[in-house]
């Protein structure tokens, strides 16, 4: 099917501006962090690469790869996958539209009667393609697309998922660990981005003196700060955050950024101590999960985290979002997209994020 496919084709990929990995082969695969935790902390693998399932409770995707190429900067998509054409198709929704208005008025009306502040609701698109797709051509759309050359894929095969591919370009840092700095990059809060200049400007503004999404954005720094203050001789999480902008959205982030008492930590444990963070769940998170749990089908990898940790134990986990599955075959892929839902949230603006957040991998997939 790919016969002239380039023989550096990765199995896995985390491309950002501040340096990438790229992995080939298996040689150990885990479904449990914890088990993968210890290899690494026994020195018995060189590097674990993969994805976290949304739910913690679901077989995670991890490999050990066999050849590892680290490197400063972004990646720069092969001219193979430049070339590549992709004809898809929108096939199917979960939920309809109609559905996800309701499920958003339904969480309205919960939070305002129960001790639940906040869930996050996402809905998702069925696509066909048309020949079989290698999600490596995706994902070089994605990093060519994206502002900051941020892009991923993980093979979830390990998970049980034969052949399918994680692949998507997301700007939400979960847990990145530097010898002992920590550092986090939490995004919540958004609005999409306008055509026009100056009413595009606004819309930004709007969106960092907004009292509903600046309270929205809250409750992740300080899940953060909760988990990671006491692994840390000193956390900087600052009171406010700031304006950070993809191709298609404007959103809130904040930089933490600490020193760890004990270096020794991992990346990959830090990720499984921190995820699910309320930007992609919600708060209280027991709330928020049996809520999610109700109302969606299973979100699989979506809102997971995709990443790579070292036997040093440095490494960096983004959130999974603006990402689809594609499945074993090539021949269909699932996207997803979410929002926050707090108690002054208006419905049809919640669906209309969503669509806007469903831009980024749609435009990818030649939609």
């Amino acid at each position: 099917m790919h016969a002239d496919r380039p023989t550096t084709a990765p199995d896995f990929l985390l491309s950002r501006a501040t340096g990438s990995v790229r992995t080939q082969g298996s040689l150990r695969t885990f479904q449990d962090p914890q088990d993968a935790i210890e290899a690494l902390r026994a020195g018995e693998v060189e590097m674990v690469v993969g994805a976290l399932p949304f739910d913690v409770g679901e077989p995670a995707a991890l490999t050990v790869p066999r050849s590892i190429i680290r490197e400063e900067g972004p990646l720069e998509p092969h001219a193979y996958y430049r070339q590549g054409t992709l004809q898809a198709r929108v096939v199917g929704f979960d939920p309809e539209p109609e559905e996800h208005l309701r499920r958003v008025e339904a969480a309205i009306a919960t939070i305002e009667s129960s001790k639940l502040e906040k869930v996050v609701l996402a809905r998702a698109v069925d696509i066909e393609f048309a020949r079989p797709v290698d999600p490596r051509l995706v994902a070089a759309r994605l990093i060519d697309l994206s502002a900051n050359r941020d892009g991923f894929i993980a093979d979830l095969t390990p998970a049980g998922r034969p052949g399918a591919m994680l692949v998507g370009s997301s700007p939400e840092v979960l847990v990145k660990k530097q010898g002992s700095t920590v550092t986090a990059f939490p995004l919540a809060g958004s609005t999409p981005r306008l055509a026009d200049k100056a009413r595009d400007y606004v819309a930004g503004q709007d969106l960092l003196h907004s009292g509903k999404d600046l309270r929205e954005h809250a409750f992740v720094v300080k899940h953060l700060r909760r988990i990671l203050s006491p692994l840390c001789t000193h956390l900087d999480a600052p009171e406010t955050p700031e304006l950070m902008s993809t191709n298609e959205m404007w959103h809130l982030g904040t930089p933490v950024a600490g020193t760890l008492q004990d270096p020794s930590i991992s990346a990959l444990e830090l990720a499984t101590l921190v995820h699910p963070t309320p930007a992609i769940c919600g708060t209280p998170t027991e709330a928020a999960q049996a809520l999610i749990d109700t109302a969606e089908t299973d979100r699989g990898f979506y809102a997971g985290a995709v990443g790579w940790c070292d036997s040093s134990g440095d490494g960096e986990y983004m959130v999974a979002i603006r990402c689809a599955e594609v499945g074993g075959e090539g021949l269909s892929a699932r996207a997803w997209a979410g929002g926050g839902i707090v108690e002054d949230s208006i419905a049809e603006e919640e669906l209309a994020e969503t669509s806007a957040k469903l831009r980024t991998i749609l435009r990818a997939l030649g939609l």
